[in-house]
């Protein structure tokens, strides 16, 4: 055995699990793990802000499906990665966050920047770690990045006592350990992939719900091709939008508050849905109780956990996603037959009466025509994030996912300022791919500063700003119901974004017709520097259709 510090085991653990680049920001309590990444093969990405150096792992791990790491210091710097942390808990990304934290004999003292962050983190990660000597660093490494990526992916707390990285002993490196009580995968129940089979074909009304976990596990090909095969529409969660290609004739689009008009309607006309990886979010039924009563429902998830959560499954099977829908596959074999029915001519009917007489807002740059004006000129393999806000349900509504797996966004816990920094950890993961980020204003703001990384560190990314001067969202549900009682929401010329972006090294521009947007975008994909195309649309400018909080689908609101 080797004897090495605990810093220097933490950086031949994470070259043995292959990382190649970590984000993060050092500070006193985690220096001597930096002096050994200093000495390592490993990338550093420097960020401004600790939460932004979690939003960029996560990025880069929904993309690569591979951890993305980072790095903080203790107390603040611990604690400031949290919203990072629980973003990436609803949301079911592969994370690996190492803390530093004060030596094992001042835990509990009140030392100068403590932090209790494992207490603090244990409700909003996957599972949290803190080695009190050097020689639990290599196992304590190699199980946080076993369970962040396996099973259901989620982040993983490591956070190791200053002493812990100085001190030396000699160090083991398994190549394989068991952890008792930790079984990531089942293998899914083919009894109840028959059952599942043969209610699908013996109802009238069906429907495929993909939520997150049909992109988690890649299970692309398999969707599509049971879709073709049984001719059934299908609709998607926010999260899940992207699973299944949105220009497919079976595609109705994302169902929920801020779903699309033709997959609420299909959606509540269904006897029987086929739900895959999906928790039911409120955002996506609406009231739980009038979203189960007309359904016959079949629960395929990865997360035992999930079954019967929030609704009642007629048939629920526990696995793999992927390997489920491809047991699922092998068995329709033999019994589908691909029908041209009642029921998927009146979907078709029903997506081409709301695709050409859904009414959207007047005005060449409203938020549909710039929306479309982006997909019509961004390749399909092109990456999308969305900050959060009223432009991420826009892009819900109006921007069509053409290549599977390249949409995301903070769907669970809506943190606000994801998006850039997770463009750019996306744009690490895939650095040939044009990665764009659709933000609001108001959500920009929040970790505009990851502008120097994405300039100091040449990852150049485009951010889409659609700039209604104010805080959108939160303005539309004051206007709606609040009585125009307007309070807190006002960002008029607060900051110019052209000057802000080149205040950075960035480009910035800004642009008020469909032409002008149709160049700049064109300009930026070709630019080797992140640019910020700012986008003034109409401050009253509403998202529509939207089902209320606490409603059912059925009373969605539509526009008048």
């Amino acid at each position: 055995m080797e004897t090495m510090s605990g810093s220097a085991a933490l950086m031949r653990s994470m070259e043995k699990d292959g990382v190649k680049q970590v984000f993060g920001l050092p500070g006193g309590a985690n220096l001597p793990m930096y002096d050994e990444l200093f000495k390592s093969n490993i990338r550093h990405i420097l960020v401004r802000h600790e939460q932004s150096a979690a939003h960029m792992a996560d990025g880069f791990g929904r993309v690569s499906r591979k951890p993305g790491v980072c790095f903080a210091t203790s107390g603040p710097g611990a604690t400031n990665i949290l919203t990072g942390l629980a973003t990436a808990q609803a949301d079911s990304a592969p994370m690996v966050a190492v803390t530093g934290q004060v030596p094992v004999k001042m835990i509990g003292r009140d030392a100068f920047q403590e932090s209790d962050i494992i207490g603090m983190s244990n409700p909003v990660v996957k599972y949290a770690f803190q080695p009190r000597k050097p020689e639990e660093m290599p196992l304590a490494v190699q199980r946080g990045f076993y369970i962040a990526e396996t099973g259901r992916p989620g982040p993983v707390l490591i956070d190791v006592p200053k002493d812990v990285q100085e001190n030396k002993a000699p160090m083991e490196f398994p190549e394989e350990f068991q952890m008792r009580g930790y079984h990531p995968w089942m293998d899914p129940d083919v009894t109840g992939i028959e059952r599942a089979i043969n209610m699908l074909l013996s109802s009238t009304k069906p429907i495929i719900l993909a939520g997150g976990g049909t992109i988690i596990s890649s299970a692309f090909a398999e969707l599509q091709a049971i879709a073709e095969m049984l001719g059934i529409p299908v609709v998607t969660t926010f999260k899940g939008k992207g699973a299944f290609p949105e220009t497919h004739p079976l595609s109705m689009g994302p169902i929920g508050m801020h779903g699309h008009a033709e997959a609420n309607k299909i959606m509540i006309e269904a006897d029987c849905v086929l739900a895959i990886g999906t928790r039911f979010s409120d955002r996506s039924v609406g009231t739980v109780e009038d979203f189960e009563k007309q359904l016959k429902i079949i629960h395929i998830d990865v997360d035992p956990a999930e079954i019967g959560k929030n609704q009642t499954a007629s048939v629920a099977i526990v696995g793999d996603v992927r390997a489920s829908l491809r047991i699922m596959l092998s068995l329709l074999g033999k019994k589908a037959k691909h029908e041209d029915t009642v029921w998927r001519k009146h979907a078709a009917e029903v997506k081409s009466y709301w695709r050409d007489n859904l009414k959207i807002h007047s005005g060449e740059m409203s938020a549909a025509r710039i929306l479309r004006k982006l997909r019509e000129v961004l390749p399909k393999e092109s990456i999308v994030t969305t900050e959060v806000g009223q432009h991420q349900m826009w892009a819900s509504l109006f921007f069509d996912v053409i290549q599977p797996g390249t949409f995301f966004s903070s769907t669970g816990l809506g943190t606000m300022g994801w998006g850039f920094p997770a463009a750019i950890g996306a744009k690490v993961a895939k650095p040939d791919v044009p990665v764009v980020d659709i933000a609001g204003d108001g959500s920009f703001n929040m970790t505009e500063n990851s502008l120097a990384t994405s300039v100091l560190e040449d990852i150049p990314v485009i951010v889409f700003l659609v700039n209604n001067f104010t805080l959108g969202m939160v303005a539309q549900w004051q206007r709606t119901f609040y009585d125009r009682r307007m309070i807190g929401v006002d960002q008029k010329h607060c900051p110019d974004y052209v000057d802000l972006a080149k205040s950075y090294g960035a480009h910035g521009t800004r642009v008020q017709s469909l032409d002008e947007l149709g160049s700049a975008i064109k300009e930026a994909l070709s630019s080797n520097v992140t640019t910020v195309i700012d986008i003034p649309i109409d401050p009253e400018e509403d998202v529509l259709p939207f089902v209320a909080p606490g409603t059912p689908l059925k009373d969605m609101i539509l526009p008048s």
